[in-house]
């Protein structure tokens, strides 16, 4: 009988703020629950183009994302189907949305775009904080995100089993949330905004 290959991403930057909850709800889908093998988890971060085979070979493709629909912060949507790219492409937040566009659009130009389309987004709160981790309207959206994220594979015939053993990790540990979080400096020791000499530059 055959399986659905599956693919779970997390795309987003940690290093900013809400831009990475993406990314920090792959990294806890991994790290509290175990899947069937058909099953992928990614984190992949702002990496564009370079996800496209990845994308390419699933049949069923669900992403996590923080995404500005214009509402309030922290609002949860789940977004389906051939709305996906258009959502992902309404209001580019960063780079990394305009690559994950394109990937979508490339792998629908090759036909092998997933035949399901699934984003799970939120609506952030804060992205001009370098080094920032999840706001807490943000941060408390990741569990109704994961349950969304059951509810599909579930359905993909993929179900969720909790994790008995620790998990390896996805990203690098020192990228840990609970590390990253409590181990930024203090706003007097570090720029929060980025390099200062590159955000304000004024062009002659």
């Amino acid at each position: 009988m055959m399986t659905k290959r599956i693919l779970v991403l997390g795309i987003g930057n940690i290093l900013w703020a809400d831009e990475g909850f993406g990314v920090r709800c792959v990294e806890a889908l991994n790290a509290g629950w175990q899947f069937p093998p058909q099953v992928t988890l990614m984190d992949g971060g702002t990496q564009g183009l370079y996800l496209l085979p990845y994308v390419q070979e699933a049949d069923c493709l669900l992403v996590f994302d923080a995404v500005d629909y214009g509402d309030e912060p922290g609002r949860l949507r789940e977004v389906i189907g051939d709305q996906v790219p258009r959502f992902m492409g309404a209001k580019k937040m960063s780079l990394h949305q305009t690559g994950f566009q394109e990937v979508l659009m490339a792998a629908e130009l090759t036909n092998k775009l997933p035949k399901e389309l699934v984003l799970i987004g939120v609506q952030p709160e804060e992205l001009e904080d370098y080094g920032g981790s999840l706001r807490e309207v943000v941060k408390a959206q990741m569990r109704p995100a994961l349950h969304v994220a059951f509810k599909w594979l579930e359905r993909w015939g993929a179900p969720a089993a909790i994790r008995e053993a620790v998990a390896d990790g996805i990203t690098d540990p020192a990228l840990a949330i609970d590390v990253y979080e409590g181990q930024r400096p203090a706003a007097d020791q570090a720029y929060r905004l980025g390099d200062a000499r590159f955000l304000n530059m004024e062009t002659a």
